[in-house]
C-alpha cells in the first residue's frame, strides 16, 4: 500500500513532465488523484459493468438491502456514475458504483464513462442476464485486460429453470476458455418479476394471485466477502499501482512524441543548410568540411532535445559511426557525391551550378538519415539495440522513398537559393 501511495504522488509531483504533456493528460492525473484519496482513507470500490438492462442497478439495491440506485423498464436509466457505502462489510470501508450500461443506443459518452469507473474500481462485477453475446464477450475481455478481480454475475436467474441454469454456467465458462476461475461465475436474482400462481381450494375453485420471489444474492453477498477479506486492499494497492504504470508508459510515450516532433524540425533545418552549404559552395573540399560540421552541429542539438547533452567531441565520434554505416550501405549514392564534388575541383568550381542540386540533395539525404540514426539512438537511452549502428541504419533507409526524398530537397535547395519558401511552406 505504502508503494503504490509512493508511486501515485511521484507521478502527480514529477516536475520533469512538461506542462503541454500535463495538460493533454489532466483528466488521467485527475484520476490518479482520486486513487490516492481513495488509498489514504483505506477505500474499496466495486463496480458493475454490463450492457443495459441486465439488472446492474437492481443488484446493487439487493446488495444494499435498500432502494438507492433508480431502475427503470426503459433503456438507459442510469446515465452517470453513482456509489454507495456497502456497510454489510469492513464498517463502511465498500463502495459500491452504479454505471450506465453499455452498447446503448447513442450512449457512446455514457460507455466511455462506465469504462473509466471499471479502470479506476478494486473489483468489478460484470453483469449479464444469459449467454453472453459478441459484445459482452469483447467488453468482458477489456474488463479482465484491466482489471485483476473480476465477477462474473448471471443476474436473472429465477427466468430460467434449475437444468438451464445448470446449462448457463456450463456455457459462460466454456465461452472463456479458462481465464475465469470457476468460483468468480455466480448467479443471482436481484429483482425476481412477479408469478401468477394459481391456487385450488377444498372445492376445486381455482383462485389467482400474484407472488414475488424472494431476492437472491446470498451467493454473491458470500464471494465477494471472501475476495474482500483475502484482497480487499491489496486489490486497491495494486489496481492503483496498474493505473500508475499505465499512465507512466503515456506520459513517456507523449514525451517522446514532443521531442520527436521537435527533432524533425531540427533534422530538416539541417538537411536544407547542408544541402545549400554542400551544393552551392564554390571552394572545392570546402564544402566537406562544412558538412561534416552541420551534422556534428545537429547531433549536439538533438542531444539537447532529449536530454542527454553531447560534447562536439562526442557528436563527432556518433556522427563517424553513423556516415560509416551509411556510406556502406549507400554505395552509389556516395560515389555520385564524390564524383560530383572532383568535377567542382577539376573545374575551379565552375561546375558548381551544374552539379550543385543534385549533389545538395545527396547531402541533405545522407544528414536526414544521421539524424534520423541520431535520434533514435538518444531515444534508446544511447543504445544502438540489437544489431547495433548498421542494422539502425538499414531500417531507416528500409523506411524512406529515397526518390521522392530527393526530388523534395532539390525543391526545397533551389527555393531556398532563389530566395523564396517552397510550396507548401508557412
Amino acid at each position: 500500500m505504502a508503494l503504490a501511495r509512493e508511486s501515485l504522488r511521484e507521478l502527480l509531483e514529477d516536475e520533469r513532465v512538461p506542462p503541454g504533456v500535463r495538460e493533454e493528460l489532466a483528466e488521467d492525473y485527475a484520476r490518479v488523484q482520486r486513487l490516492l484519496n481513495k488509498i489514504e482513507h483505506g477505500h474499496v470500490h466495486v463496480a458493475v459493468f454490463g450492457r443495459v438492462s441486465v439488472g446492474k442497478s437492481a443488484l446493487l439495491n439487493a446488495l444494499l438491502g435498500e432502494q438507492r440506485f433508480a431502475t427503470s423498464p426503459l433503456h438507459g436509466e442510469t446515465r452517470r456514475s453513482e456509489e454507495a457505502c456497502w456497510e454489510s462489510f469492513d464498517a463502511g470501508g465498500v463502495y459500491l458504483i452504479d454505471t450506465p450500461g453499455i452498447n446503448e443506443v447513442a450512449g457512446e459518452a455514457r460507455e466511455r464513462l462506465a469504462r473509466e469507473v471499471a479502470t479506476e474500481s478494486d473489483l468489478v462485477l460484470f453483469v449479464v442476464d444469459g449467454d453472453i453475446t459478441a459484445a459482452e464477450h469483447e467488453a468482458l475481455g477489456w474488463v479482465m485486460h484491466e482489471q485483476s478481480a473480476v465477477i462474473l454475475v448471471l443476474n436473472k436467474a429465477d427466468r430460467y429453470t434449475e437444468a438451464e441454469r445448470a446449462t448457463l454456467r456450463q456455457v459462460l465458462l466454456s465461452r472463456l476458455q479458462g481465464r475465469l476461475p470457476e468460483e468468480r461465475l455466480v448467479l443471482t436474482s436481484a429483482a425476481p418479476a412477479e408469478r401468477i400462481r394459481i391456487r385450488v381450494d377444498a372445492q376445486g375453485h381455482e383462485t389467482e394471485e400474484r407472488v414475488c420471489p424472494p431476492v437472491d444474492v446470498d451467493e454473491l453477498k458470500l464471494r465477494l466477502w471472501a475476495v474482500l477479506e483475502a484482497e480487499g486492499k491489496t486489490l486497491a494497492a495494486l489496481n492503483a499501482g496498474l493505473f500508475a504504470g499505465r499512465l507512466s508508459e503515456r506520459v513517456a510515450e507523449r514525451i517522446l512524441a514532443t521531442k520527436q516532433a521537435i527533432g524533425e524540425r531540427v533534422i530538416r533545418l539541417y538537411c536544407l543548410s547542408k544541402g545549400v552549404a554542400v551544393g552551392f559552395n564554390p571552394i572545392p573540399g570546402a564544402d566537406l568540411v562544412a558538412a561534416v560540421m552541420l551534422d556534428v552541429g545537429m547531433v549536439v542539438h538533438l542531444s539537447r532535445v532529449y536530454g542527454m547533452p553531447f560534447s562536439r567531441v562526442e557528436a563527432g565520434r556518433l556522427v563517424a559511426v553513423i556516415s560509416a554505416q551509411l556510406a556502406a550501405l549507400m554505395g552509389t549514392a556516395w560515389t555520385l557525391n564524390l564524383v560530383a564534388g572532383l568535377l567542382k575541383l577539376g573545374s575551379g568550381g565552375l561546375s558548381t551550378l551544374a552539379t550543385g542540386t543534385a549533389q545538395g540533395a545527396v547531402a541533405y539525404f545522407a544528414t536526414y538519415v544521421v539524424g534520423r540514426a541520431a535520434e533514435r539512438y538518444l531515444a534508446a537511452g544511447k543504445s544502438w539495440g540489437e544489431g547495433g549502428p548498421k542494422r539502425m541504419v538499414r531500417e531507416i533507409l528500409d523506411s524512406l522513398d529515397r526518390d521522392s526524398m530527393l526530388r523534395e530537397a532539390r525543391v526545397e535547395i533551389m527555393a531556398r537559393l532563389k530566395g523564396r519558401k517552397p510550396a507548401g511552406e508557412k
